[in-house]
């Protein structure tokens, strides 16, 4: 398996440190407001990652924090007038229910930054015996040029960084480069005693503190949004190694923003969805699949639009599933040869072939950077292929072997991207009864498909091709399988 390193720029094939034992850190949420759908993509594609990591027979552990002591969460107490721990907690349950709303498990370790106060501290304090940090004033601040790596994960020189960087002006930092560790307490916040007086932690101190406390001093990978690899995720190398002196983690995976007309979506712009607004719209599978149908790294633009052709494309995979279990059911006491004895008549000898390397090629794709994308493209190929296959409708015993197996294949390999696990049947009657804005109803179509089926039984063909011809005028794909004629938006 080769994942994409930030640190190096490039491919790196992937071994964990310990044999059959991976690490991963990947940095959580701010609790101070409900999650928009660019937190999912984080949590969907570490979820991904996970599952696939699981399914090579690797034991992984997952670790995602919450902060729950930030400005931006005392900022929201202030405003509502509500105790800061009670936001917290408030959004963190909320961060939980939107995870479990879109069939997502929790991570197996999701530590609070208020919870390791001690570790934070413990580590500041190695950090200021090794020279790295000093306290100016009530703060405690991160020498940034003591520090020689950095830059390294971001790729910025510190002059760089001087000239390009909006930094504000504290009398107290020796370097405007340095950043702060221990925030000193002002009135009416939330504090903690430590060796430099009251205060909190500063935000990025927080992630190696906890990264280090479940998963030791060099992590198998970290990662987060684009938008972490600075300052956030740099901060976090330069502290960690300065106080260990090790490599603080040996892969640095960032997968692209989620954004609106081409501008990344975030609260401080004010261009975002939450969770529940979307999930209010659309099946939690259907956001799930538009998530992974773009390679992790790219960036991922949202529209109701793409969320309506991810529904129309997962509609599409659960009818052929379907279809297969329909004819399955017909033929209940066939016993099925150990052995594949059946060439079908109407796909090619290659095609054929593309059929029984499904799971290689997923695999394939998988091993290459996680490619979502393309091993989406795969299970598309196979179902197009099956859909010709399932119109020789043969109770031959290798036929149905062909059937049974890729059914089984397509199940456990959408197990590995939480997709296509639901009953086929109940999901494609739920996809169709959904209310579409393309100017007619499913009674409406379902009525229609109803009248061309009376044409053609009275052989009226043009009626019949009239009627599917004012259909895809308006978006609707017809499709005739021995069950009946099937719809989809196109």
């Amino acid at each position: 398996m080769q994942l994409y390193n930030t640190l190096s720029r490039r491919k790196e094939p992937f071994q964990p440190l310990h044999a059959g034992k991976v690490g991963l850190y990947a940095c959580g949420v701010t609790v101070y407001d409900d999650c928009h759908l660019g937190h999912a993509r984080s949590t969907v594609v570490f979820e991904v990652l996970v599952r696939y990591l699981r399914r090579r027979g690797l034991e992984v552990t997952w670790v995602r924090n919450f902060t729950d002591i930030d400005d931006k969460i005392i900022r929201r107490a202030n405003e509502t007038g509500v105790p800061w721990l009670e936001v917290a907690e408030r959004y963190i349950a909320s961060f939980q229910e939107d995870m479990a709303a879109l069939g997502i498990p929790p991570a197996e370790i999701e530590p609070r930054a208020t919870e390791h106060i001690p570790e934070i501290i413990d580590l500041i304090r190695v950090l200021q015996d090794k020279g790295f940090a000093y306290q100016g004033h009530e703060d405690v601040y991160f020498r940034v040029r003591r520090f020689p790596g950095y830059g390294k994960l971001s790729g910025q020189s510190l002059d760089d960084m001087l000239v390009g960087a909006r930094i504000e002006v504290d009398p107290h930092k020796e370097d405007p480069l340095d950043f702060v560790l221990w925030k000193g307490s002002k009135p009416g916040e939330p504090a903690w005693d430590s060796p430099w007086g009251p205060g909190r932690p500063g935000w990025h101190i927080e992630c190696s503190a906890m990264s280090m406390r479940y998963l030791g001093e060099t992590l198998d990978l970290h990662g987060g949004g684009q938008d972490l690899v600075f300052p956030h995720h740099e901060n976090e190398l330069a502290q960690s190694e300065a106080a260990t002196g090790q490599p603080f983690s040996r892969f640095w995976l960032h997968h692209g923003l989620l954004t609106i007309n081409q501008e990344k979506m975030s609260k401080s712009l004010g261009n975002f969805f939450t969770v529940k607004e979307v999930l209010a719209k659309f099946p939690a599978e259907v956001v799930r699949f538009f998530l992974i149908n773009a390679h992790y790294r790219s960036p991922l633009d949202f529209s109701d639009q793409a969320l309506v052709e991810a529904e129309t494309a997962l509609l599409r995979l659960y009818t052929t599933l379907a279809h297969i279990e329909e004819v399955l059911r017909q033929y209940p006491h066939i016993a099925l040869p150990a052995e594949l004895d059946y060439y079908p008549q109407n796909i090619t000898f290659d095609e054929c072939a593309r059929l029984g390397s499904l799971h290689g090629r997923l695999v394939n794709a998988l091993d290459d950077d996680l490619n979502t994308a393309q091993a989406l493209g795969y299970l598309f190929d196979t179902v197009r292929l099956l859909n010709r296959l399932l119109e020789e409708q043969s109770s031959e015993p290798g036929y149905l072997t062909i059937l049974f197996n890729l059914h089984q294949g397509i199940k456990e390999l959408g197990a590995v991207l939480n997709l296509l696990q639901a009953d086929p049947a109940a999901m494609v009657k739920s996809l169709r009864q959904k209310p579409l804005d393309l100017g007619i109803s499913p009674e409406e179509i379902e009525q229609l498909i109803a009248a061309r089926a009376a044409a053609r039984k009275a052989k009226d063909f043009a009626k019949a091709d009239g009627i599917r011809k004012d259909l895809l005028e308006k978006g609707i794909l017809l499709e005739d399988t021995p069950q009946g004629t099937i719809w989809r938006v196109k």
